[in-house]
């Protein structure tokens, strides 16, 4: 008589760090991973469209220490998008960019203040730190979940690229409050 492991209660449990898979027992195949691939490729779209955007911005700004700003982030912008370039290398993925509504949305809001608002005045620049700081709130939300995904799904190296990148949008949004707030509120405020 043939006996199977479920009945004689000899089948091993896979291992607790077994990653979880797809249909196919592979991460890859997964929902998931399917779902984090397409986020990442909306990000680098993001970052790609916020890299043309940055000049425009700095071109408006009237505080040279928001045009530095403005400035900073554009090369720090450049570093993100070869960051999500190593991320797509390293999940053997092709980079690719898909439109991002919400950056595209956000950008051109970013536009329209520019036309709204008057050249050289302090308003225009705290109006512009507002836009910025959207933008930085939509990649802090973005790149925060996207960590916590490659974590969840062993990606370590992918995990801290994304982390690296997430500190870095942190850092900006803080160092536009501090430009906000030390001084150009308050004078557009008395424009």
């Amino acid at each position: 008589m043939q006996t199977n492991a479920k009945t004689t209660g000899t089948a091993k449990a896979a291992p607790k760090s077994a990653k979880p898979t797809g249909k196919t027992g592979r991460m890859e195949d997964s929902d998931f991973h399917k779902f984090f691939v397409d986020e990442l490729k909306d990000i680098y779209w993001a970052e790609k469209h916020l890299m043309k955007a940055l000049p425009k911005m700095k071109k408006a700004a009237t505080s040279k220490e928001l045009v530095a700003a403005f400035e900073k982030h554009t090369g720090e912008t450049e570093t993100h998008i070869t960051a999500l370039e190593q991320v797509f290398g390293l999940l053997d993925e092709r980079a690719a960019a898909k439109k991002c509504e919400a950056m595209a949305g956000l950008l051109e809001e970013a536009e329209s203040i520019i036309d709204d608002t008057d050249k050289g005045t302090l308003v225009r620049d705290a109006a512009l730190i507002i836009a910025a700081q959207k933008v930085e709130h939509y990649e802090i939300a973005t790149y925060g979940s996207l960590r916590t995904f490659a974590h969840v799904m062993g990606h370590s190296d992918v995990e801290q690229l994304l982390q690296d990148t997430l500190d870095n949008e942190k850092a900006t949004d803080m160092a536009l409050t501090a430009i906000a707030e030390n001084f150009v509120n308050k004078q557009a405020a008395s424009e």
